[in-house]
């Protein structure tokens, strides 16, 4: 018999696969999807129907390129240097770091870059150190390159330090990605050059020059920025520091950026130059800004006004002081390195909320806030959120020939039951720009800058008003104070002391209490205390102690593929707040280490030999306390860090 006739094109359809028993149309293929590849801090969006991965490196790591996608092996890159230091006594502003891009439609894009399957080395530049009564030290410079490449090379892209603020034209040449600027007096013709050195590789300009300053300016110049020179210091309002530039590399152009500082239009901006120091209270701003530090830059200091560093992850130079010796410059901001390349859409998740680095893990959304930005809820209906809130970690103390302490780690409070003593509820944010919570991230502690300075203790974080923790102490200096400092966690204390010098108190229910110092003959010194235990206390007659050990991200947090966090004990990874250890004194040489025995861990850093000249920070976005040191500058805490998880 024939088949039944039918207008209805379903039911030919139907009726010839009942037939044939074979699907007559083709098969459907899988969704297209990018590369593969792990390290730094994943930041998932859609710009204009492109779905976009972009790692973020705010310390040094591997970006491990596993197997090349759908789209091709074309990825996109930002790389900036460390912001160079402010000086002191009438000093010019730190430069910014170098900075170089080769994001599409960028006006100093180079040329395309194209990955293998192989790992890659990213090198994040630390800042350099403000001083006391010279200039500033110069920034670090960062790097992104296959290992291992030789430099130079167009597949190793640098971007070099920024040169360090200017005290008097005999200080040392401060040339870098942008120059330092002048010291008061100096000359018309002192200042550090930009773009220095060139690469022949990579032609686009990464920095200008720092600003001058002659006998009859009122103010020291300002640090070069990446996007114009630094400003000369001849009048009220001058002696700014270059202005930076943008790059919405890591988020959606349409959405504030999860990286960057921001500047004269909206956020995503690096590499603004240090304001410079004056002898008077006059406006001197950082970053280029004519009413605002712009760009990361740090605002230089008169006498009355307060110097700030460059802002971390954004290569932006240190503020200068003035009008005398006895102040201390402002350290330069950390370099970034941001990694992107296209996905598809089958990769990401839905947010329901704006605001930080946002990735899918587990049935949740992930926040990750690296830097101070709105968490604002978008979904329509109210929105339950766990969180983890880590405040910076104290800087870590110097002793003149005796050993100093630790800092002290930064506070961790969050709303995950057993990660610390006193645990937080839940938050419920309201939908609507109206009801947006500001989440801010304390920055490091300054390390002692010398062995009579003190350090500071490290910034506090939080989301929203109600939830702060508090940055970890301060370690112990000599002369004239060995204790320790109070903080989330407490400092370590210092060596010299003719009695038991006493390590930091820590708050309750977010870190521990530093360690002690027994004083006298031996000079060993405390450790600062972590957020998983107390700093260790210096051993009679030998040893200075470690830092307390941090604590690991609830499970919730570890998402895979990324590195938030360093390595902790048993080589397990997502280990944060951990303690700076002790330098080693006098007749102790032997120093304490980071996060506990065995570390660095958990973001610490190691207390100095003596003479060595080292210096250990604590790493960025871990809340780790900065390592002491012993007749050399103390290391910076490390900048704070606010997670939030919500289900997808």
């Amino acid at each position: 018999m024939s088949p039944i006739k039918t207008n209805n094109p379903a039911a030919s359809y139907f009726d010839f696969f009942s037939r044939s028993g074979t699907d007559a149309s083709s098969p459907v293929p899988p969704p297209a999807s990018g590369l593969t590849a792990t390290g730094g801090i994943i930041s998932d969006y859609e710009d204009s129907g492109t779905y976009y991965r972009a790692h973020i490196f705010t310390s040094s790591g591997e970006l491990d390129v596993e197997s090349i996608g759908d789209y091709g092996a074309n990825v996109e890159y930002l790389v900036v240097a460390g912001g160079g230091g402010g000086g002191d006594d009438d000093a010019g502003g730190g430069g910014a770091g170098g900075f170089r891009t080769n994001l599409t439609g960028h006006p100093l894009k180079a040329a395309d870059y194209i990955v293998t399957a192989q790992t890659y080395t990213v090198t994040v530049g630390g800042g350099g150190a403000g001083s006391a009564d010279a200039q500033g030290d110069k920034g670090s410079n960062s790097e992104f390159y296959p290992t291992p490449v030789s430099y130079p090379s167009t597949a190793r892209v640098r971007s070099v330090g920024g040169g360090g603020g200017y005290k008097t034209s005999d200080s040392p040449t401060q040339d870098g990605g942008s120059g330092g600027g002048s010291g008061w007096n100096a000359g018309s013709s002192t200042y550090g050059s930009g773009n220095t050195p060139t690469d022949p590789n990579h032609p686009q300009v990464q920095g200008y020059r720092g600003g001058a300053c002659s006998q009859s300016d009122v103010n020291a110049g300002g640090g070069g920025g990446a996007g114009g020179v630094g400003q000369p210091g001849e009048s009220p309002g001058a002696s700014a520091g270059g202005i930076g530039i943008q790059c919405l590399i890591a988020g959606p152009p349409s959405a504030p950026q999860p990286v960057g500082s921001p500047g004269p239009s909206g956020t995503g901006w690096f590499a603004g130059g240090g304001g410079g120091g004056g002898r008077d209270d006059r406006a001197r701003y950082g970053g280029g800004g004519s009413s605002s530090p712009y760009s990361g830059g740090g605002t230089g200091g008169g006498p009355s006004r307060t110097v700030t560093p460059g802002t971390a992850s954004s290569g932006g130079g240190g503020g200068g002081y003035g009008p005398d010796a006895g102040g201390v410059g402002g350290s330069g901001g950390s370099g970034i390195v941001v990694v992107r390349y296209q996905i598809g859409a089958s990769q990401t998740g839905n947010s329901k909320a704006t605001g930080g680095a946002i990735s899918y893990h587990n049935g949740k959304t992930i926040h990750v806030f690296t830097s101070t930005a709105d968490f604002t809820n978008v979904s329509g209906a109210p929105l339950t959120v766990d969180h983890l809130v880590i405040a910076a970690g104290g800087g870590g103390g110097s002793g003149g020939g005796s050993g100093a302490g630790g800092g002290g780690a930064g506070g961790v409070r969050t709303s995950i039951p057993g990660l610390m003593p006193a645990t937080d509820s839940q938050v419920t944010v309201a939908p609507g720009s109206g009801n947006k919570v500001v989440v801010t991230i304390g920055s490091g502690g300054a390390g002692s800058p010398s062995y009579s300075v003190a350090s500071t203790q490290g910034g506090s974080s939080s989301f929203g008003s109600p939830l702060p923790a508090t940055g970890g102490g301060r370690g112990g200096y000599y002369p004239p104070n060995s204790d320790g400092g109070p903080g989330g966690s407490g400092g370590g204390a210092a060596g010299y002391n003719p009695s038991t010098a006493n390590g930091g108190p820590a708050v309750s229910g977010q870190g521990n209490a530093g360690g002690s110092a027994p004083g006298g003959a031996n000079y060993s010194a405390g450790g600062g205390g972590g957020a998983g235990g107390v700093g260790g206390d210096a051993s009679n007659p030998s040893d200075s102690g470690d830092g307390g050990i941090g604590v690991r991200l609830p499970s919730a947090f570890r998402i895979p593929g990324s590195s938030i966090g360093t390595p902790g004990p048993g080589s397990t990874d997502f280990w944060v707040a951990g303690g700076g250890g002790g330098a080693g004194g006098e007749s102790t040489p032997n120093f304490g280490v980071g996060g506990g025995s065995g570390g660095p861990y958990a973001g610490g850093g190691n207390g100095a030999v003596r003479g060595s000249g080292n210096t250990f920070p604590g790493s960025v976005n871990t809340g780790g306390g900065g390592g002491g040191s012993n007749n050399s500058k103390g290391g910076d805490g490390g900048s704070g860090l606010v997670l939030i998880a919500y289900p997808t």
